[in-house]
């Protein structure tokens, strides 16, 4: 009955459907992969909000290099991570980063360099506030003042972030849409870490002007739906070829006759 299997149509069919299902179950393992790095990344910032923090020479290496450039990036393990770190905030290289959005209102998140004991420094993210009264979205607004002398900074370790765009210096700040370090480094007159703080708590206290800037957790759950999603269409197509090919086998072997139709006028009238 399934001799027709090994002709070249058939053979053809089994060798599309082969591939197809080869290539859904490379897409659902790529959706996985992304599951277990998101799930990661959710524990690693569930973790860093009950541990003690840690110096920042523990996730952050010291740049090594000259003025306008930056050191290691963080270790995947460490990054959200909590660190706490003292030195004095350069408030000349401010850094306004537009087009960050809390709740619906769109303003700007505020970085400022510290400078440690060694010369180098690292950007640390004091909050959010929204733009000027009165203006658009891209109204610089009015930065409130960094404290003077040596602070204390508690936060997480955050990467730089991907992509770039122009830093731009505007009324005496510096202006970017991403946090790309390297970017940033060439701006200012130190060696810079390879990541940045997100301030949690400083002394002396932070203006509560800002606002904290959110952690949120990664949709991993989406990506684990993809899994299932691809997994299941290449089970499909391999139960599309088969019921296929067991409907072919049973008409050429004429066992899927059409059923003869009722001749309703021959059954005796109702009396």
């Amino acid at each position: 009955m399934y001799r027709f299997l090994l002709t070249p149509r058939w053979l053809g069919y089994l060798a599309l459907t082969l591939v197809a299902a080869a290539v859904m179950v490379f897409l659902g393992n790529w959706q996985l992969d992304r599951y277990r790095g998101r799930t990661a990344i959710n524990e690693r910032i569930d973790a860093g909000s009950t541990m003690a923090p840690a110096p920042l020479r523990d996730a952050l290496p010291a740049p090594t290099g000259g003025p306008g450039t930056t050191g290691p990036a963080p270790a995947d393990q460490l990054t959200w991570s909590k660190v706490t770190v003292t030195g004095r905030y350069d408030t000349t290289n401010l850094v306004l980063v537009r087009g960050r959005t809390i709740g619906r209102e769109v303003g700007f998140e505020v970085l400022t360099p510290l400078v440690l004991e060694d010369g180098t420094a690292v950007l640390v993210n004091r909050g959010w506030i929204p733009p000027a009264p009165g203006g658009d979205a891209t109204a610089q607004p009015q930065v409130p003042a960094a404290p003077s002398g040596d602070v204390t900074v508690t936060g997480r370790v955050v990467a730089s972030e991907s992509g770039g765009g122009a830093v731009d210096r505007r009324n005496g700040k510096l202006e970017t849409r991403r946090i790309s370090l390297p970017r940033l480094a060439r701006q200012l007159p130190y060696p810079v870490a390879g990541g940045y703080v997100l301030l949690d708590q400083q002394t002396p206290a932070a203006d509560p002007a800002f606002q904290a800037v959110p952690i949120g957790h990664t949709n991993n759950w989406q990506n684990f739906g993809y899994v299932v999603q691809w997994w299941l269409f290449a089970a499909m197509s391999l139960f599309g070829y088969g019921w296929v090919a067991r409907r072919e086998a049973r008409h050429a072997a004429g066992l899927d006759k059409p059923r003869k139709p009722v001749d309703r006028a021959a059954e005796p009238a109702a009396t």
